[in-house]
């Protein structure tokens, strides 16, 4: 008689899905890192899109924005101080790509309009989301900090 083999013994399944772990085990922490330097790319161009929005808002309103929401859209199709329509509806939520972004009016004239701004990004979970984080004001330098939130004495990214 003719005994013929069908199919895979148990050992060689055994052998294969090990195999399998193992790669996955290696390929997982470097999507991991991957992802985490999405999303801080992300954030930093997200601060140098604020700025540039600041800037076109201060020359429309006569002040930079009280908050990162008056740069957003608003219910209407006609642009005001208060829904600028400068920024995406995500970005003036003040939460995208991993990151809380704060924007903080700094000096004000007596007339109230807004003079000096500073922005933060930081991640909404270190270490998964990202790992450091961003700091930019009206001279456009993004500024980067791993240990703490970012500041103006952070160092400049470049």
């Amino acid at each position: 008689m003719n005994k013929r083999q069908r199919g895979f013994s148990l050992i060689e399944l055994l052998i294969v899905v090990t195999i399998i772990l193992i790669i996955a085990a290696i390929a997982i922490p470097n999507l991991v890192r991957s992802k985490i330097q999405a999303n801080e790319t992300a954030a930093v161009e997200a601060l140098k899109t604020l700025n540039t929005s600041a800037v076109m808002y201060s020359n429309s309103y006569g002040g930079f924005p009280h908050a990162i929401s008056d740069m957003g859209p608003g219910g209407t199709a006609i642009p005001s101080s208060a829904a600028a329509d400068l920024i995406d509806p995500v970005l003036a939520t003040g939460i995208k790509s991993g990151y809380k972004f704060t924007f903080t009016a700094v000096l004000t004239d007596p007339s109230g309009n807004v003079v000096s701004y500073a922005i933060t990004a930081v991640p909404v979970t270190p270490g998964t989301t990202g790992q450091r984080s961003f700091f930019t004001d009206p001279s456009g330098t993004v500024r980067a900090n791993t240990g703490a939130v970012a500041d103006s004495s952070s160092r400049p990214i470049g």
